[in-house]
């Protein structure tokens, strides 16, 4: 079996949004994702990665990843370039599952649970406006609505939020806050005071920072929701100082999870030796697919840490964590986005997510168990890009 194609894929709709499939001369499609720059990982996989794969034997995964590392890695490996990687890594373990018929957590040693607990990360989208709910400061009546569909973990970042009708609906990126004045700090507060107020202990909340906050900014707000039994404090500042976030560990009481901005191993390796998380959450589509995600789970496990998928970037993303997630021994929950996986996901991907009563779980299907819409390809704002073999 032979690649014989590379094809990415971007919609004007999805600017973020980055597929790749993978065709072989036997005739399977395998299929990945990345989200960020899509146009600058295009151009790598087609003008770097396309040469390296194409006429070679799909089913040598590790061989293919070492050796996409080392041909990026001689200019600097962060970026685009991982992105680039980790849409071919899944493509390619998609590939490796249909051929064999079996599920992608089979090929990875089988399944170490037959679903994993879910977490709501609360943006907007379409109809479901969980975004706006919280931050017009219905926080509580959203952890109702999730407790009644059997969801009993949601994230919010309400510390990030400017006053007034100018609130973004995402944790948007943005410069270190080097000032945390005490209206912020109690409005913060105050959207986790409502949830506890309405359902108690019922909902685990956690606490997504965007990596805003500089380091006492963070202990201040550590300090300030320690009363409050949170699930975990996230990216509260920067991942780049493993030392400053051990000394963020040291002050507070909360568990702290770090960190989708990392990349492979070598990016965990420091924090998770520093002992400076508690929770370690690679995300698959951005350091390195499926391939090196699994080492890092490996990495965490050494040191008895939990790790958990992140989301928020993609319905395929999204299938090629549930499978490495069920197979990890150490995974502790996935991250979903109810107003994604209910809404424009299904426009993009054939198959609905399995979550019922607050689990995920997967169809004993071949590979991912997932593939593109037809209708994607035919789509005004789609563009296209091939690389093949020579004829």
């Amino acid at each position: 079996m032979k690649i014989t194609r590379l094809e990415t894929i971007r919609l004007g709709r999805h600017p973020h949004s980055l597929w790749l499939r993978i065709h072989t001369d036997d005739g399977l499609t395998g299929l990945g994702e990345t989200s960020y720059a899509p146009r600058a990982v295009s151009a790598l996989i087609h003008d770097q990665l396309a040469p390296l794969l194409l006429e070679q034997d799909p089913l040598d995964i590790e061989r293919h990843w070492h050796t996409m590392f080392a041909a990026v890695n001689a200019y600097g490996f962060g970026g685009a370039e991982t992105r680039a990687i980790s849409a071919v890594d899944i493509a390619l373990w998609d590939i490796a599952g249909q051929h064999t018929g079996q599920p992608i957590y089979n090929l990875l040693g089988g399944r170490s649970r037959d679903r994993i607990p879910i977490y709501n990360t609360c943006l907007s989208h379409g109809p479901n406006q969980d975004a706006r709910t919280w931050m017009e400061g219905r926080a509580g009546q959203l952890a109702a609505d999730l407790l009644q569909h059997g969801i009993n973990a949601m994230k919010i970042w309400p510390f990030d939020l400017p006053p007034g009708p100018a609130r973004a609906e995402t944790g948007a990126p943005g410069p270190v806050h080097h000032y945390l004045d005490k209206d912020t700090l109690k409005r913060g507060v105050a959207c986790v005071e409502e949830i506890r107020a309405a359902v108690g202990d019922k909902m685990q909340i956690a606490i997504e920072g965007n990596a805003r906050w500089n380091l006492p900014a963070a202990i201040e707000i550590a300090r300030a929701l320690e009363p409050y039994n949170i699930m975990w404090l996230e990216e509260m500042i920067p991942p780049d100082n493993v030392e400053s976030y051990a000394r963020l560990k040291a002050e507070s009481r909360i568990p702290l999870c770090v960190s989708e901005r990392l990349f492979t191993r070598f990016g965990f390796r420091r924090v998770v030796e520093a002992g400076a998380a508690d929770i370690i959450m690679p995300d698959i589509s951005w350091t390195g697919g499926i391939t090196e995600t699994r080492k890092i789970c490996a990495q965490a496990d050494t040191y008895y840490l939990p790790v958990t998928g992140h989301d928020a970037t993609g319905p395929v993303a999204l299938w090629a964590a549930a499978h490495l997630m069920l197979h990890a021994p150490n995974a502790m929950n996935l991250e979903t986005v109810r107003a994604y996986y209910n809404g424009w996901y299904n426009d993009i991907v054939t198959e609905r997510i399995p979550i019922n009563a607050g689990m995920l779980s997967l169809p004993e299907k071949p590979g991912l168990g997932v593939a593109l819409r037809q209708n994607v390809f035919s789509r005004p704002d789609a563009r296209i890009e091939t690389s093949a073999s020579a004829d």
